[in-house]
Parts: structure tokens; C-alpha cells; sequence
């Protein structure tokens, strides 16, 4: 959009960005309370098995002498990938919403529009600041993999086992409540999505179409 488009035009523009956004956004706001959820039990595992010399839960089975469970490698391994997938949805968050930003400033040049400036703008933030912490919680998972990564090595019995266990168990407990905070930023925008879609649909009825281009 740019200031010479005629007003129908950047609404219409307005109208198809907000419902391609606000479509996103029902999975941001439910896909990380799921992920959250099981985080915690892989937290509460971890836990469990460096309280105990021998803990069968959630498919890990910790026996000291035995080496690394196969169990706790098939944890290691989903964490890590859900860490590196975290932190690339968060950078792709955060640059799209670098974009909306820049967009957004189009909204102020229709003037029905500037009491919802301020949510438009809200709605971003918050779907910014989602984003921000999305790639912490991918960092806190790759370094609780790297903490397991250790536990590989220390697998015999050492007395650093259960310390790097908790250790690891922490930082997932971390990423699973800051998962439910990107949620809940994301699941806020609802009723900000509804009253501005509702604005520029009602706008868009009254407003003439986009001059056909005469060349």
C-alpha cells in the first residue's frame, strides 16, 4: 500500500490482510498450549528419573551402569528439533510483523479508522512480542538438548547425572510456561481482529470500487 492508492482500495487491502492474519493466528493460539502440555510431562520425566535410580515414565527408563535409555535419546532428539523449529517460527514471526508494522501505517490516512488505530497496532505488539518469546523458547530447548547431550556422557553413574536431569528438566518446564504466555498474547488479539474486521467490512459496503486502471 502506498499513499496514493485511493481509500476502497487500501480498505479492501486492510480487509484481505487481516483475514489471512487473523486465519494464522488461531493456530499460534493453540498449537503452543498443546506443545506446552507436553513439555511438562517430558519436564516432570526428567525430574522423576534423576530422583530415582530407576524410573520408568513416559517411555524413559533410567538404570545406573546401563548407559543412556533409548528412551531418554528419543526425548533429546524431540526436543531439539521442536527447540530449532521454535526459534525459526519466532524469526519468521518477528519479521512479518515487522511488515504489518510498516503496513500499518497506511491506517492513518483514513480517518473511520482512528479509534482502531491503537488495537491494529496492539494486535501487531502483541503478535511481536509472541514472536520474541517463541525463539527464546526454542533457545531454552536447544540448551536443555545440549544439557541431555551431557547426560549421554555421564551416563554411567556419575554424580553430575541427576544434577544435569533437573537441569534439563527446568529449562523445558521454562519453555513450556513461556509457550502458554505466547498463547495467551496471540489468543488476546481475538476481539481486537473482531471489532477492526468488523469496521473496515462495514466501511468496504459504503465505499465505492477501485477505479478501473485506464491504461
Amino acid at each position: 500500500m502506498v499513499a496514493s492508492d485511493p481509500p476502497s482500495l487500501v480498505l479492501h487491502t486492510v480487509e484481505n490482510l487481516a483475514e489471512f492474519h487473523r486465519e494464522h493466528e488461531k493456530f499460534y493460539a493453540a498449537a503452543p498450549r498443546e506443545q506446552a502440555v507436553v513439555l511438562q510431562r517430558h519436564a516432570g520425566t526428567l525430574h522423576d528419573v534423576a530422583d530415582r535410580a530407576a524410573a520408568a515414565l513416559d517411555g524413559v527408563l533410567f538404570l545406573e551402569g546401563q548407559g543412556e535409555p533409548a528412551g531418554l535419546a528419543a526425548l533429546r532428539r524431540e526436543i531439539r528439533t521442536l527447540g530449532e523449529e521454535s526459534v525459526a517460527t519466532g524469526e519468521w514471526m518477528a519479521g512479518a510483523m515487522q511488515a504489518s508494522w510498516s503496513t500499518a501505517a497506511a491506517l492513518l490516512d483514513i480517518s473511520a479508522l482512528d479509534d482502531l488505530v491503537g488495537e491494529r497496532h496492539r494486535i501487531i505488539a502483541n503478535d511481536w512480542q509472541a514472536a520474541s518469546t517463541t525463539v527464546v523458547v526454542g533457545r531454552l530447548l536447544e540448551r536443555a538438548a545440549d544439557v541431555l547431550d551431557r547426560v549421554d556422557a555421564e551416563a554411567d553413574g556419575a554424580a553430575r547425572t541427576p544434577r544435569l536431569l533437573h537441569s534439563a528438566a527446568e529449562l523445558i518446564a521454562r519453555a513450556a510456561d513461556l509457550f502458554g504466555e505466547a498463547a495467551g498474547l496471540v489468543q488476546e488479539n481475538e476481539r481486537r481482529w473482531r471489532v477492526f474486521h468488523d469496521r473496515v467490512a462495514a466501511l468496504l459496503a459504503v465505499a465505492p470500487p477501485p477505479a478501473a486502471d485506464a491504461s
